[in-house]
């Protein structure tokens, strides 16, 4: 090693120790910064650690290669190969161990003078020392020592030259006869011993690699490759080994060694060292001449190569542990990913390379990601009313639990089993309640038609509005007439029960909606109602009303006073004082009342672009006080600016319609609500609408969500719902269990039988048929398979339906027309065909693993990944 890169060795029993060889022997310690002292011989490795030097060995000269003792006894025992292919046996520091002293200075001289490239001590037979030298005509390149042999000296010539050579006269202890010698006429490059047993010993030969079997040291098994240098095992999976050339570097398996199972991407310039990390699965890590880059290779994911052809994928990636040229490194061979390198003019750095984090999320919102052995979670701070719950995704889990958007008769009701918290969704649901009353009533007046019904918007119902009256009513209770004119016509009156302001019937009355606004204690709201509807005197006894309940604002009680002050004059002072004041009011409903009372008839602009007020109720204020040119125009503005920002409201006026389903689009945009669409859209049915490409694409999107939750329950009721109101969607019966012999179904033939009269009594069931056990095929009349526990013929179809016998017919599951029991359905293995009743086969995996039939090994259950998957809603 003398004039060439310094090599870096870890001592195998202490974790803190290394030694630095080139021209000399340095041994250190590595420590932490704070304990170790800033004093001469302490050299920094990195921010945390620095090492001391302990000892000094310059007694070896001419070193190529240095293999530290494997045992703990004696601790700092080297071997030492040198130029002249001389293994010598040297110490750092002090020994007290009398072995450590019979030892030092040993020395084991080949036949031949030639350089020893490599050692290897035997991780087993600690005694036994294998060297690697260069080639020469007449002796072996791979001879192994014992180190604890005595020296036999053949003639006494010998013994002069080799005490000539060394220098020392004193020095008896040389050994020139090798336990074993293998490699004839050949050169050895490098060694190493294989893990999986200790008689086995790889050799990088001059052409090949060779494995020698010390049992048998006449033969070998060998494979042709200039590979050949670098021979490392992997410490956790002993049949991979690493060797290389030039700049290429080979992964061999044992078991195949026929040719290497993967070859990494070569290198431009030639490599020095390749070293498997010892805490790591798979982690190769390789070094180029003059370079100041590790790269890494990771192997961890790569299948065991069974296949012919099959190349594993592997992640590369280069780290740099300084900015000077890396002579050689080390991995630490306890912390993990952790190694030191050293440069040519022995400049230390201990660097750790870190991990790649991989994150997985979940679709339970929780967050986890892996860096190395550790798995951390994140955990939201702030409990219940953290962002979690702002997240759109965690409120349509919630509101799936709560079965949101199932109540098809109230329809009202979804928007509290979504929390209730949610105007728009209100709006919504109320909206789509009105609309399914509206349809139904349609319904009945056109029973003769066919043609399907939609929930049209009120967009499209003032559009064909026509026979509108006009007229101007006194305020109620007094004689004064109003300066406004209301106009009247059935369409107007549809869209104001849409609004909800009336009920359904030829009275236009608003007093039930008031009351229900009142008990909601809106009473400002309700009080603006009552003014539109000309009725100051109610709104002023609502308001008071408001200002002595338990919540109540004491303002309103003022608002009262001033309304009970209205005075119809042009310049009067209180419209003055009105106009100016009513912008200070912080409800809008108090705001749009003033703006009613103050505005000239005809212009009302202040209460129907106040967009705090709720969209049913500006509409409503439009129908009865726009005329019909002014109307539809408002109405159109007013969906436009709803489809727009997204906003549901705008349902009340776009229906399930075409324009429905873009203001959907905008609404799924800015939040990401799948689960709102979907049912809100299915309402649409059947038209043209939920054939709308991107609502089918909200409802797939939903039901992949409730997949991925493992709602599985929820996701088998939304296709029902989805079915009923969207016959379309139903798919067609996909799988049936036919008969072996005939192969006809079993499930649907029974009830297509062509003797009806006979009943079932001939297949040899008895009963009714909605209780039929069919033990036999009704096709060929050839028994069913038994069940491979209860041994009886599997009796019971999976679907005790009359049907057509048609295999593509739609079968429908009404109350009336149920499935059979599901313990009773066929069950069977798709890879060893056995099976037998569902509720048998069910009890019996709860216990074993394996078939029920004897003398089969099939682990049916562990075959499946998602058989044990367990549902996250109940059922």
């Amino acid at each position: 090693m003398s004039g060439s890169k310094p090599d870096i060795l870890w001592s195998p029993h202490h974790v803190d120790r290394f030694v630095i060889c080139d021209s000399e022997l340095s041994l250190y310690r590595i420590e932490s910064v704070g304990s170790a002292e800033t004093k001469a011989g302490v050299l920094p490795l990195s921010e945390e650690t620095a090492a001391t030097l302990l000892a000094i060995n310059s007694d070896t000269p001419y070193m190529k290669c240095v293999a530290w003792y494997p045992k703990h006894e004696p601790e700092c025992l080297l071997a030492v190969g040198q130029a002249n292919g001389r293994v010598v046996l040297t110490s750092l520091g002090q020994s007290h161990n009398t072995k450590c002293k019979d030892l030092m200075g040993k020395e084991f001289v080949p036949k031949h003078a030639r350089q020893c490239n490599t050692l290897a001590w035997n991780p087993v037979e600690s005694n036994w020392l294998a060297a690697g030298l260069d080639k020469h005509r007449a002796d072996f390149s791979v001879l192994i020592w014992d180190i604890s042999s005595k020296f036999a000296p053949e003639a006494s010539v010998a013994t002069e030259k080799i005490r000539l050579s060394t220098g020392d006269a004193d020095s008896g202890q040389v050994v020139t006869k090798p336990l074993y010698e293998l490699g004839q006429n050949d050169a050895c490059l490098s060694l190493c011993w294989l893990p999986r047993d200790q008689k086995l010993l790889l050799a990088g030969m001059h052409r090949n690699l060779a494995i020698f079997d010390l049992r048998n040291t006449s033969q070998k098994m060998f494979v042709n490759t200039k590979a050949i240098q670098g021979v490392t095992v992997d410490p956790h999976f002993h049949e991979r080994v690493a060797s290389f050339f030039e700049g290429q570097v080979a992964i061999w398996d044992l078991r195949k060694f026929e040719k290497p199972v993967l070859t990494l991407t070569e290198q431009p310039k030639p490599l020095t060292k390749v070293a498997w990390c010892p805490t790591r699965t798979g982690l190769l890590a390789t070094l180029t001449r003059d370079s100041n880059i590790v790269r890494l290779y990771d192997m961890q994911h790569a299948p065991t190569p069974i296949g012919d052809e099959t190349e594993p994928t592997i992640i590369e990636r280069s780290v740099q542990p300084c900015e000077s040229v890396i002579g050689s490194f080390a991995w630490h061979p306890s912390s993990q990913n952790r190694m030191v390198a050293v440069s040519p003019n022995r400049a230390m750095t201990d660097f750790t390379v870190f991990e790649r984090i991989s994150l997985a999320w979940s679709s339970t919102t929780s967050l986890m990601w892996a860096c190395g052995r550790h798995l951390y979670e994140c955990t939201e701070e702030g409990g219940e009313g953290g962002a979690a719950d702002r997240d759109i995704a965690t409120k349509m889990r919630q509101r799936a639990q709560s079965r949101y958007g199932h109540d098809t008769v109230q329809v009202w009701r979804n928007h509290l089993l979504a929390g209730g918290d949610d105007p728009q969704l209100k709006s919504l649901w109320y909206t789509l309640y009105f609309m399914k009353q509206y349809t139904e009533d349609l319904e009945q007046k056109q029973q003769g038609n066919k043609q399907p019904l939609v929930y049209s918007g009120i967009k499209n119902i003032v559009r064909s509005s026509s026979g509108t009256t006009e007229s101007r009513r006194c305020w109620s209770g007094s004689d004064r007439q109003t300066d406004a004119l209301r106009f009247h016509s059935e369409e107007r009156s549809l869209a104001l029960q849409l609004c909800g302001w009336i009920k359904r019937g030829p009275e236009i009355d608003v007093e039930p909606f008031l009351k229900s606004l009142e008990q909601e204690g809106e009473w400002e709201r309700a009080a603006a109602v009552a003014l539109f509807n000309l009725d100051i005197r109610r709104a002023i006894q609502i308001l008071n009303k408001g200002a002595s309940s338990e919540k109540g604002d004491l303002n309103l009680n003022v608002v009262a006073m001033a309304l009970s002050g209205y005075t119809d004059e042009k310049n009067s002072l209180w419209r003055e004082m009105c106009s100016s004041l009513r912008l200070q009011l912080n409800n809008p409903y108090l705001c749009v009342m003033f703006a009613f009372l103050t505005s000239e008839p005809g212009a009302y602009d202040a209460v129907l672009y106040e967009s705090s007020v709720a969209v049913r109720d500006r509409v409503a204020f439009a129908c009865m006080f726009l005329n019909d040119s002014q109307l539809p125009r408002y109405i159109e503005k007013l969906t436009n600016e709803m489809k727009e920002a997204g906003n549901l409201e705008g349902i009340l006026l776009t229906g399930l319609t075409k324009d429905g389903v873009d203001l959907m689009e905008s609404y799924v945009d800015r939040t990401g609500d799948v689960q709102t669409a979907s049912f809100c859209m299915l309402k649409g049915s059947p038209g043209e609408v939920v054939k709308d490409p991107r609502v089918q694409c909200w409802i797939e999107n939903y039901r992949n969500l409730l997949d991925a939750w493992r709602f599985w329950h929820k996701r088998a009721e939304f296709d029902i719902h989805r079915s009923k109101l969207d016959p379309s969607s139903k798919p067609l019966a996909q799988v049936f269990v036919s008969c072996n012999f005939c192969g006809k179904s079993i499930s649907y033939s029974c009830s297509a039988m062509p003797h009806q009269g006979r009943g079932f009594s001939q297949y040899g069931v008895s009963g009714s048929p909605t209780k039929s056990k069919v033990t036999s095929c009704p096709g060929c009349r050839k028994p069913l398979p038994r069940c491979a526990l209860c041994l009886m013929n599997m009796g019971t179809p999976v679907s005790s339906c009359p049907g057509t016998g048609k295999s593509d017919e739609k079968v429908d599951l009404s109350k009336d027309k149920k499935l059979a029991q599901f313990n009773n359905w066929f069950t069977w293995c798709h890879n060893c065909r056995h099976g037998g009743h569902a509720g048998h086969m069910l009890s019996w995996f709860r216990d074993h693993t394996e078939c029920p039939v004897s003398a089969c090994t099939c682990k049916c259950m562990q075959l499946d990944t998602t058989g044990n998957l367990v549902p996250s809603d109940s059922a």
